[in-house]
């Protein structure tokens, strides 16, 4: 497997694995049986795929001049953004956490099918 292959399977992990901790956490807005450890261990799980995403696509184009991926390591970097950003606003939003980690969920996994959207085909 190349790297490149990695980098284009490992998206799918990012955009499933956001989506579904994201609809998890909004799951857990109404039903607090859902409000369990798993789920933070599951959120951290899919944000740091991300880390690894990027990573992974930074290793790719090391060195080279790839001037038509420029949106798509735009929506990868903004990824990273928006995790620092959920992240910082934990605090100030205790009450409504699950709504907070879930719309930021779903919103990460659309950056991630827009990165794939304007990506190499």
């Amino acid at each position: 497997m190349t790297l490149a292959e990695l980098h284009q399977s490992w998206a799918w992990v990012v955009i499933a694995g956001n989506g579904l901790a994201g609809l998890w956490a909004l799951g857990a807005v109404r039903r607090p049986a859902l409000r369990t450890a798993p789920l933070w261990w599951f959120t951290a799980a899919a944000q740091l795929s991300i880390f690894v995403e990027v990573g992974l696509g930074v290793g790719m184009v090391a060195g080279r001049d790839v001037p038509d991926l420029q949106f798509h390591m735009f929506y990868g970097f903004i990824m990273i953004v928006a995790v620092g950003i959920i992240y910082s606003y934990r605090q100030q939003l205790r009450d409504r956490l699950y709504l907070l980690y879930g719309l930021g969920g779903l919103f990460v996994m659309g950056l991630g099918i827009r990165a794939l959207q304007v990506g190499p085909r």
